[in-house]
């Protein structure tokens, strides 16, 4: 058993780990399905759209497990972002043809969506000072 879709897992975890959307996207087929907490995203547009503010908001991310073989990946994985100071999150891919063809992403959206409401009450107790 080989494992190249492992491999295009790693790669493409790598790459957006170090900050490189571009890189990170070129492992991603332009027709890609992907299924994560805001819904079922559809084509690299929309994958990008969905990819590009964790990226830009990236300060470092730590491998925790991967495995998987010719056809399918799992990575496992801790992020620090701007916004929070933990993020662990896994990703289940589908290869083909050295493609991600098939994502699902798990993570914990309620330590983001706490941090951006405290970032407006914050703005809001401001903006009411004297």
């Amino acid at each position: 058993m080989t494992r190249a879709a492992l491999d295009v897992a790693l790669a493409y975890h790598h790459a957006w780990a170090g900050g490189d959307l571009d890189a990170a996207l070129r492992y991603i087929a332009d027709d890609v399905v992907c299924e994560a907490p805001p819904g079922v995203l559809e084509g690299i547009d929309a994958y990008r759209a969905f990819l590009e503010p964790y990226v830009s908001q990236l300060v470092s991310a730590s491998l925790i497990a991967a495995f998987g073989d010719d056809e399918t990946a799992l990575v496992m994985y801790d992020s620090v972002t701007q916004l929070v100071a933990r993020a662990p999150g896994a990703e289940c891919v589908r290869v083909a043809d050295g493609r991600i063809v098939r994502s699902w992403f798990v993570f914990d959206r309620a330590p983001f969506m706490a941090a951006r409401a405290a970032m407006v009450g914050s703005r809001d107790a401001q903006g009411s000072a004297p």
